[in-house]
């Protein structure tokens, strides 16, 4: 009877802890999550070095940084896979360091080889993983529900060896999804997809922003850039910038170049586009688009001067047929950030060792 009693009150403590657990969790006022001084070292080398981030709930980050830079580490003591030489990593305001088996349930993750069982069937996989994270949502009601949102209910039976990579990496989703999490990362969840699957994956994991928090980690640019809210950009163990993807460009702080195809008398709109506040330069190509020239401007860093060129056509009768800004793609600017950050990094290294001289 008494050994009963006690594992009654062990059961009622361990509901009254999850409910605890996910009430913090829906905080929507404190970030989802929170990584605070981060550092993870082996020896004298240094994976991590003193990151802080925050990510709000319902946010789709991006995670880029080149290979070694720190992204997998980063992600292995987000999901409590590794454990950190200093500071501390929280979800829904869990310490995944102190507390990681609760914290743990709040998080889905996809590692970039889907964590599958070949010899099961979808439906035999889905419920083991059901019973693997002791979930207490209705089994068929819930496995039914991430089916339809997966589109797996037509292999269902199948078994996994059978199916193409694109659904082995559904399954692989699917399974990340059971319990319900607050949290989901996925890490280069669409490697070795064919197009119409990697939209598929995109489209889908774009649905669940709001509802989740989620991470993506890729080294694929424009898969962050069609599906990622802001974007974490790691190197060399430092976060070397922390934006949203619409405003990422503005970091490097470098002038900013456009091309306009305008029709009018060439030597007075390159004289006019020459006289808007904050051109430096501007000159006309060769080519041209009918009855229109095309002219190359360049602007000081933080010069947003489209709304005055627009003013001026306007004014004199120009008519704009074509305007795009060139050099400030994700790619490019994704390559800059990591050379100006290697550079810094170089002379400092230089500055050290003539110091100690």
């Amino acid at each position: 009877m008494r050994l009963r009693r006690a594992a009654d009150a062990a059961c009622f403590m361990k509901k009254d802890k999850l409910q605890a657990v996910e009430e913090t969790a829906s905080n929507t006022t404190a970030p989802m999550i929170q990584v605070e001084h981060l550092v993870k070292r082996y020896g004298a080398t240094y994976a991590l070095s003193d990151i802080s981030f925050e990510i709000g709930a319902g946010e789709i980050v991006g995670l880029l940084g080149p290979n070694g830079a720190g992204k997998s580490t980063t992600m292995n003591i987000l999901t409590g896979y590794l454990s950190a030489t200093e500071g501390n990593a929280s979800v829904g305001g869990v310490s995944i360091l102190d507390d990681p088996m609760n914290a743990k349930r709040l998080i889905g993750y996809l590692p970039e080889q889907p964590p599958v069982y070949p010899d099961m069937t979808v439906d035999e996989y889905l419920s083991f993983v059901y019973d693997l994270k002791h979930c207490t949502l209705p089994r068929e009601e819930h496995l039914n529900e991430i089916r339809d949102v997966v589109k797996l209910q037509e292999v269902r039976r199948r078994l996994i060896r059978n199916l193409s990579k694109g659904y082995r990496q559904r399954v692989g989703i699917a399974q990340a999804l059971i319990g319900d999490p607050k949290v989901i990362i996925f890490d280069e969840p669409t490697v070795g997809l064919d197009p119409k699957q990697i939209l598929e994956v995109r489209n889908l994991i774009r649905s669940l922003g709001g509802k989740h928090t989620v991470i993506l980690s890729t080294h694929i640019l424009a898969e962050v850039q069609a599906v990622c809210e802001r974007i974490v950009v790691i190197n060399h163990g430092k976060i070397i910038a922390n934006e949203r993807t619409d405003e990422l460009a503005r970091v490097i702080e470098e002038n900013a170049h456009y091309v306009y195809a305008i029709c009018g008398p060439q030597r007075e709109v390159l004289n006019g586009l020459r006289s808007v506040k904050g051109v430096l330069y501007c000159e006309v190509r060769t080519e041209r688009e009918g009855e229109a020239y095309t002219y190359l401007v360049e602007t000081a860093a933080g010069v947003e001067p489209r709304r005055a060129i627009f003013r001026l056509c306007a004014e004199r009768g120009w008519a704009i047929v074509g305007a795009a800004a060139t050099g400030g793609d994700l790619e490019s600017v994704f390559i800059k950030l990591v050379d100006r950050a290697n550079t810094t990094e170089s002379k400092g290294a230089r500055g050290r060792k003539e110091a100690r001289k």
